[in-house]
């Protein structure tokens, strides 16, 4: 049940932000509902074996290339996907770190929400 909800409170995030950033388009929410499993796939997967490749650099840059594995993960999905389109890179980097604070926002208040009743 918490993997949906969490899947849920993604997809409403993304696409409430391609209404805010130009440079990033869903078609409806059936396709940011998609775009979060996909996502969520690429993450589980992939992203474990970017960051272990990628160690030396995420030390020197301290941290900060996790922010650019992240935007290459949201560039994974637009092009596994066709009802997505992100236009460059720099716009999947600002799209990933919004999509990521907001989520931790929301998913953090539901919780509160959770824990009261």
């Amino acid at each position: 049940m918490n993997i949906i909800i969490r899947l849920l409170i993604t997809a409403a995030v993304a696409y409430g932000l391609t209404t805010i950033l130009s440079g990033v388009h869903i078609t409806d929410f059936k396709a940011a509902i998609i775009f979060a499993i996909v996502l969520a796939v690429l993450n589980t997967l992939l992203k474990p074996i970017l960051v272990i490749l990628t160690i030396p650099i995420t030390i020197v840059t301290l941290g900060l290339f996790l922010l650019v594995i992240n935007a290459l993960m949201i560039l994974l999905a637009d092009k596994l996907m066709d009802s997505i389109l992100v236009d460059g890179f720099w716009w999947a980097l600002i799209f990933s770190v919004l999509l990521s604070v907001m989520s931790s926002v929301l998913q953090s208040l539901f919780k509160q929400d959770k824990e009261k009743a």
